[in-house]
């Protein structure tokens, strides 16, 4: 497909290859699997994250997407300021270089994450000509509200709240993940919002993922946790994410049921804080590992009887937790402790692969854990449907045709 004749597809984001979080992850797959149909560019920033102090290539071609990373810093982004600074850097640099990159007829696909690029991103579709799609990732300024970071009826909530509201109504289309985040930007939007909402998820890697119990065993093996029961956390530890509840959890279940072990594997603010309060506490049922690579997920995620997740109370509509998709294809049930009304909730009560407490409520986790420790069999049958779930439901096939079904209105090609 030519782009002087249909333009090109933009992919704006500050993660992209070779970083390994869920977003960088998530959007270098799409742009890579969209290439063979559209002419498809990236424009993002140096890694931050996983793969921080990697640096690569400023302009490249790979997998034949058209890759220009753009100047900013990369302090650490566990420590808020320096986080912030890398945000407001990296916003800037990529709306000046797209100022010189995106033309007329172009469509340009830009992430929530830095929160202000999207904002930019718009302007440089307006003053060039281009057309904005937004892929919602986090909504705001609810996920700021969810953290703790500001009340309700901040000053800067309400104004962050007008602005998003005028940022949807621009926007040629916008991508949400699930039932719940439609629900919640339809309320945003109001009349303006037909016709322009659509609801792709993410997927489950079930050629790279899969069950397999002597991976488990093997894996369980190393850590001297073979014969306990082991619920398994992986992910990021951040600020919306309830890891207060489950070492809530941990602590009642070290003396009521020494055989149930916490496994968390991963990274993010609130792990440093999960580190110091086992080992104040004195927990011997608990064990913390470092963020595991992707490529590992087969490994670890086998790696336990049954997975658990949390969640602050007020995130219904403002993020799904990506790796739910894969935990389910690693033929494991789940315990979440989320919203009722949210995505995450509704899938696993829909499927019946696993159960939902309510957030923020540790004793609701802990009866949760009882059962499915007294429910071995209901596991198995739990796991095996999660596993038939995403083969039939939640494939990358399925959603890169969502997306490509999108382009193609867009720009009006044929495939």
């Amino acid at each position: 497909m030519s782009s002087s004749s249909s333009g090109n597809v933009w992919i704006v984001s500050e993660v992209y290859y070779p970083e390994e979080t869920g977003t960088g992850y998530f959007l270098t797959k799409i742009a890579e699997s969209l290439s063979p149909d559209f002419p498809v560019h990236v424009l993002c920033g140096q890694p931050t994250y996983n793969s921080r102090g990697v640096r690569a290539s400023s302009r490249e071609v790979h997998r034949g997407v058209y890759i220009r990373r753009c100047r900013g810093t990369t302090f650490d982004v566990n420590v808020f300021l320096l986080k912030l600074a890398n945000l407001v850097t990296i916003s800037l640099s990529i709306f000046l270089r797209s100022l010189f990159s995106f033309r007329r007829r172009d469509v340009v696909m830009v992430a929530t994450n830095p929160p202000v690029m999207p904002f930019f991103t718009l302007l440089a579709c307006k003053l060039r000509g281009a057309r904005c799609v937004l892929l919602l990732q986090d909504v705001y300024p609810e996920t700021l509200v969810a953290a703790g970071l500001f009340p309700p009826t901040a000053l800067p909530v309400r104004i962050l709240n007008l602005l998003t509201r005028i940022l949807y109504r621009q926007m040629e289309a916008i991508c949400v993940l699930g039932r719940d985040m439609d629900a919640l930007v339809r309320k945003k939007l109001g009349e303006a919002s037909e016709g322009r909402i659509v609801t792709i998820r993410n997927w489950a890697d079930i050629d790279q993922v899969a069950p397999d119990p002597s991976t488990r065993d093997a894996f369980l093996s190393e850590l001297g946790l073979k014969d306990k029961f082991v619920l398994q956390y992986a992910g990021n530890m951040g600020k919306v994410h309830g890891i207060e509840v489950l070492l809530e959890a941990a602590v009642t279940m070290s003396t009521m049921d020494p055989g149930v072990h916490f496994l968390f594997i991963g990274f993010g603010p609130k792990k440093r804080w999960l580190e110091g309060a086992v080992k104040d506490l004195g927990l011997k049922n608990v064990t913390i590992l470092s963020s595991r690579p992707r490529s590992d997920q087969q490994v670890f995620l086998n790696g336990c009887d049954i997975a658990i997740s949390a969640l602050v109370p007020g995130m219904s509509g403002v993020g799904v937790p990506s790796r739910m998709y894969n935990i389910f294809a690693a033929g494991k049930p789940i315990i979440g402790a989320v919203d009722a009304d949210s995505e995450f909730a509704l899938v696993v009560n829909e499927e019946n692969v696993g159960w939902i407490v309510p957030p923020g409520e540790p004793g609701k986790m802990v009866d949760a854990i009882r059962e499915a420790r007294a429910n071995r069999d209901r596991l198995i049958e739990m796991g095996t449907r999660a596993r038939a779930v995403v083969e039939n439901k939640y494939t990358f096939q399925h959603v890169i045709e969502g997306y490509k079904n999108l382009l193609s209105e867009m720009i009006g090609a044929e495939r």
